[in-house]
């Protein structure tokens, strides 16, 4: 070992990063034990090599070009390269050098950022695949919205065919009536969601004036159906503030899935009644929707609630997909969304928006 620099050992000794001092010729005159401690080799070893016979064969060349540079006098600032330990393992230095002329030394200190990378790998990872599922899920969108047309319209069109003169039965007239109904909302909103798709190039969500009261008219008849057999009665009031400014499509889509959600929860033997309110509260939109449903042990499902494909009760149609999609949707409006809830003692979802205006 080279004695030149023992001046230094109590630094050396006490500093947890890896400190060494390494010559022109590229071999190590001094090191630290962090530096031996994480290559894993024995200061013999490290002594009796040049440096770049540690490097992971990729970062060689890369780093012979560094160190040339290096020797100009040019100092080195987070240069990241990679070794390899004894034991095989690669690790990733940070390193940070000043070139010292009349000695023909370099000093140089290092932070081992393996994890960091590690991190960094796997964080670059879960982006690539979530891109590949976005694109993924835009072209089932896409696919949906545009092949689900078709069928709708020849449905209407065979209601157009019918003969109406020949049935006399009043409920199955008004039954052909509501048939009707479904099926042009059902048209109208596959329009609106491939006009979605296709706009939504970025995070920009279109805002409008909309009277709450005519989203929960359009919503009920949407649904008049299942209102209907369920015996469901839904109960608005939004006299404190009866409009609001907000995206059409999502405000429509949150109080679909809140209210169906209250219908198919239902205690079974009592008729879903479900209260949907709106209000100021400091300076922002409150909406609360409160049914007498099952309810939610909050407890149980504590940071699951609105996870995608996330059941809480074995009900058939359940597919864990509408409360993720309320969230979602409140999430791109800048509002947030909390629960309160109890077994047997229903739910109550209050969502808070930005703006009154």
């Amino acid at each position: 070992m080279n004695t030149e620099f023992s001046q230094y050992d109590k630094f050396f000794e006490l500093t947890p990063a890896l400190v060494c001092i390494a010559g022109f010729d590229g071999y190590l005159k001094k090191i630290n034990p962090a530096v031996q401690r994480v290559l894993g080799y024995s200061y013999e070893e490290l002594y009796a090599s040049p440096i770049h016979e540690f490097l992971y064969e990729d970062d060689k060349e890369m780093t012979a070009r560094v160190r040339t540079e290096l020797l100009k006098d040019t100092p080195l600032v987070n240069f990241e390269n990679r070794y390899v330990t004894k034991s095989g393992v690669i690790v990733w230095l940070s390193w940070t050098a000043q070139p010292i002329e009349q000695s023909k030394v370099i000093f140089a200190i290092a932070k081992n950022i393996t994890q960091q990378k590690e991190l960094e790998a796997e964080r670059n990872t879960l982006l690539t695949n979530l891109t590949e599922i976005n694109k993924d899920l835009r072209h089932i969108g896409h696919m949906t919205s545009h092949d689900l047309r078709s069928p709708v319209n020849n449905l209407l069109s065979i209601y157009e065919l019918i003969d109406y003169s020949k049935i006399s039965d009043r409920e199955t007239l008004e039954l052909l009536k509501l048939f009707k109904i479904s099926c042009e909302s059902l048209r109208q909103k596959l329009n609106v969601y491939s006009k979605e798709l296709q706009e939504k190039k970025s995070l920009y969500v279109p805002i409008e004036e909309i009277e709450l009261n005519k989203i929960v008219k359009d919503v009920s008849k949407s649904i008049s159906t299942l209102i209907k057999n369920s015996e469901a009665k839904v109960i608005s009031d939004f006299e404190d503030l009866p409009k609001i400014k907000s995206n059409a499509a999502y405000l429509e889509s949150i109080f679909l899935n809140l209210i169906t959600n209250s219908i198919k929860y239902s205690k079974p033997g009592t008729s879903p009644v479900i209260s949907i309110a709106s209000r100021v509260v400091d300076s922002k939109v409150e909406l609360t929707f409160t049914d007498n449903g099952l309810g939610i042990d909050l407890e149980k499902v504590k940071g699951k609630l609105f996870g995608f494909q996330q059941t809480f009760h074995s009900h058939r149609d359940s597919r864990g997909i509408g409360l993720y999609l309320v969230y979602n949707h409140v999430q791109s409006l800048g509002g947030s969304i909390e629960v309160d809830s109890q077994l047997g003692e229903g739910t109550t979802f209050r969502i808070t928006l930005n703006t009154k205006e």
